[in-house]
Formats: C-alpha cells, structure tokens, sequence
C-alpha cells in the first residue's frame, strides 16, 4: 500500500506574513481597551488634518492628511481611530522589509527580517503613538527595496518610483533626506551600488515634483518648518558664540538605542558591520552605508546639543537587512534571545496602555504613564466652568492644555485660543490659533498664579486654582482667571 506523501512546508513568507499580520490584530484590538489619552504632539497632529495643507509649523504635511483620512473614513475622531494608521503604517513597513531583505539573503533570512521588524521595541512603541517616524517608515522601507533593485537592473519605471517615494517621505518627514545621505556616501565608496545617470535623473525629477507643493509652501510662509527645524538642532544659533559641548550626551543617546532598536540586535550590529566590512557583498556594505552615517551624525547632534533617541529611527531600516540575516546565520542562539525580548516587548506594550490609569511606582503612587493620563478630564473640567461662567472662549498658553483643549472641543460652542505673542510665533497654536480680541470675557488657564499683563481693560481675575488630576499635569497648578476679552488684541 503507497504510503501519501507528506503535504509540503508552507513557503518561509507565508508564515512571516502570517505573524506579522496577527500581530497587527492584536495591536489594532488592544486599541480599543486601551486608556491612555493622546498626548500633545498626537492631538496636534490630529488637529493639522482639520485644515488641509501643503505643510505645517513643525512638520510636512502626511500625517496630518493621514490622520483626516482615516477619521473621515470611519466617520469618528475617537483615539483608536485615530491611532489606528499607525499600526497599519508599521504592519506595512514589515511587509516591505521581508520583501527589501529578500534582495540582500536567502527568503528564510528574509521572513525573519520581516517578523524582526514586526516587533523590534521602535515598533511596538510607534503602533500605539501617532508619529511621523512611523508615517515615513513604509516610504523609507520601499526605497531600500527599489535602489537595490535599480543597483541591479536598470529601470525607467523603477526610477521614477523611487524618487515618487522619495518625495512622499519627504512629505512624511524631513528625516527620509537620511536616505539621500547614505545613497551618495555608498555610491561614493561601493562602485556596485551606483545606479546608472538616466535613472538618477529620473528619480531626481519625480522627487522634486512630488515635494515641490511643500517647497513652495514653505516659501510662502516665511520657511516655518526649516526655522523650527532649526530651533531643534539649536547648536546651529550659537555659531559665531562661545559653543559648549554636551559630552554626555552620544553616551545617553547610544544607551537609549538599546531600547529602541533592542538590545541584542544593537549589541550586534557593530559585529555585523565588521563582518560586513571584510566581506566581499556590495549589499551587506552599502547596508552599513545606509545605517551607520545616521547613528553618527545624530551621535555628533547629541555632542553639539541634544537627541532624542527616535532621530535615528529610520537606520535600523537598513541595519536590521544587515544584523537579523548574520545572527541567523552567524549567531543563531543570539537571534533567538534577541527575537524572544522582541515579542515580550511586542506583548507587553498595548498591555501598557491599557493600564494607564492603573499602573503605579514609586513613592506617590507617580503613574508609569503619567504623560498619557489627566489630559482628557483637564479639558472637559475646564470647558464644563466655561459654560458655567456663561463665556464662549478659553485662552490658555501651554501647548499641552491648547492641544487637548482643540482635540476634545471638536465642533463645540467653545472657541480655544492662544494669547498672541510678540515676534516670531513661539509654537503652531501661536500661528493659527492666536486670540484676536473680543467683546465678551474669556476664560484664562495659565499655570502660575500671576496673569499675562492685560494689555486693554481690566486686569484678570482670580477664578479658582485646582489641584489636577493625576497625570499629565500633576506638577502643575491650574489657575483660572476670567478676563476682558479686550485685554490682549492680536499684537
């Protein structure tokens, strides 16, 4: 009697989309249990898609269109709805790595670089927190894939795509020019990776179109977005000054990158980069060259005046093409350990934020979560007293309050404004949202005892001062004045 054959294995990428896609579902579902509150930069973002443009004070335009999208199409601005994109953003970046990595290794090595991806730490954290890392991370993915792709073949359509994408996460956020960096630094130095002038051009061409309504905005509004950019460098203002260096600051930075990328594929990439370097592989070489130039010059911005442990978010793109192969291949009982923190952390997150309100330490009882927490009930405490008090306007200078505030009235019968400021607007709310003067009183939040000085009319008067809630303003004091509406014209 013939024994029936065994049914074949399932090919390596079936399985790898099939992990990355459960754990999609699960994070797209703990959304909905989740307790947490949008913190400022996520209402913010939100209230960009409000008003449709080619650009905005901080930031290009994406994620504001992204946001509008998504709560247009679910017809609710509720905070799952909200967040959702973003898991949908990095489900889509996995599935774009698997398919880059396929390019550089073998399809096993590949799939592992997908699900890799799929729950590295910057993963699970930009799945839960609206980000223009996250917005960009597909572009940024696919433009790996199309310039090893061109580097092979040349290709009109492939070229002109690249620089569409390009284009598109210059929209996202000005980091995707990490990618341009260490395109030209590889063709510089790996004469394989070059890809041949017409396509050069043609991707060149297709990336200025596509940014070219951003450009012009910018123009048109006096280069908001770069001067903000550069107020974050901030080392740029002092030059010319006596320039103090923050030696402390690449030490933080590289321990922060750790929990970002994780901690065994961090403490493996520099191996795998020296394994990299003696090899014969242009791929795995320009993989360094797309990676490593990140690290470091937002190593050299730590050393001159501050980083933030996301600014180097878009290597670990390229440098998990580079690690996750040569663990698996090199070090396997390494990649397991590294793979098994990874899901532990891909678990544990929405869990986190789930238990917002719940999660304590310390002395205090301080919330783990604080950020998340308090901003909600703030807003609607304060529109509640401004009804009571009968007036139709809320003035508050704090960027925090002015978010949540403009997020939670939506299209009610309060007006949220800013005091205006004299020069150059110190924040969005200061740009679009600034007070004009009124004829009724309004409703003054500021956070110390004493007022801004009233320009016209009576001085503001002592309302209340609340304790508030835990959380988010738990360092702070409200206070609450009620005010001529006449006091601050637009200066």
């Amino acid at each position: 009697m013939r024994q029936s054959a065994a049914p074949p294995a399932p090919e390596p990428v079936i399985l790898g989309l099939a992990v990355i896609a459960v754990l999609a579902l699960y994070r797209g579902g703990m959304l909905w249990v989740s307790t947490a509150d949008l913190f400022m930069d996520e209402s913010q973002y939100w209230l960009w898609g409000q008003a449709l443009d080619w650009g905005y004070y901080s930031k290009p335009p994406m994620i504001g269109w992204v946001l509008r999208a998504f709560t247009e199409l679910a017809g609710s601005d509720a905070i799952p709805i909200i967040r959702l994109p973003m898991v949908l953003f990095q489900t889509a970046t996995a599935i774009i790595v698997l398919f880059a990595a396929r390019q550089i290794t073998d399809p096993v090595s590949a799939t592992w670089c997908g699900v890799v991806y799929a729950t590295c730490p910057f993963t699970a954290a930009g799945s839960f927190l609206v980000s223009t890392d996250t917005v960009l991370a597909p572009f940024f993915a696919m433009m790996l894939l199309l310039y090893l792709r061109l580097a092979r073949r040349s290709s009109a359509m492939l070229a002109l795509t690249l620089g569409f994408c390009m284009g598109l996460g210059m929209l996202a956020k000005y980091a995707a020019v990490y990618f341009v960096i260490g395109a030209v630094i590889g063709a510089l130095l790996i004469p394989p990776a070059r890809i041949s002038p017409r396509d050069l051009a043609l991707a060149a061409a297709s990336l200025g179109i596509t940014v070219a309504p951003n450009v012009l905005w910018n123009l048109q509004n006096d280069l908001t977005t770069l001067s903000h950019t550069v107020d974050n460098v901030d080392w740029i203002k002092d030059i010319g000054s006596d320039m103090s260096l923050n030696w402390a600051g690449p030490g933080a930075f590289l321990a922060g990158q750790f929990l970002v990328f994780g901690p065994i594929w961090f403490a493996a990439y520099p191996w795998a980069i020296w394994r990299a370097l003696r090899g014969s592989d242009w791929r795995v070489k320009w993989l360094v060259c797309m990676s490593l130039p990140i690290i470091v010059l937002v190593c050299g911005q730590a050393l001159l005046s501050k980083a933030y442990a996301n600014w180097a978010v878009m290597a670990y793109l390229a440098a998990l093409l580079l690690t996750v192969p040569f663990l698996w291949l090199q070090a396997r009982a390494l990649f397991y350990v590294g793979l098994v923190l990874n899901i532990c952390v891909s678990l544990f997150v929405p869990v986190a934020f789930t238990q917002a309100t719940a999660w304590t330490f310390g002395e205090g009882d301080r919330l783990v979560l604080r950020r998340f927490v308090g901003r909600a009930e703030m807003s609607q405490r304060l529109m509640a007293r401004a009804r009571a008090e009968g007036v139709e306007t809320i003035l508050a200078s704090d960027r925090n309050i002015l978010a949540d505030l403009l997020y939670q009235a939506g299209d009610a019968d309060l007006t949220i404004k800013t005091i205006p400021h004299d020069g150059r607007p110190a924040h969005y709310y200061a740009r679009a949202h600034a007070f004009t003067g009124s004829d009724r009183p309004v409703l003054l939040v500021v956070m110390s005892d004493t007022p801004p000085d009233c320009v016209d009319g009576s001085p503001p008067r002592l309302l209340d001062i609340w304790p508030p809630p835990a959380g988010a303003y738990e360092r702070s004091r409200i206070h609450l004045f009620i005010a001529s509406g006449r006091c601050w014209p637009d200066q």
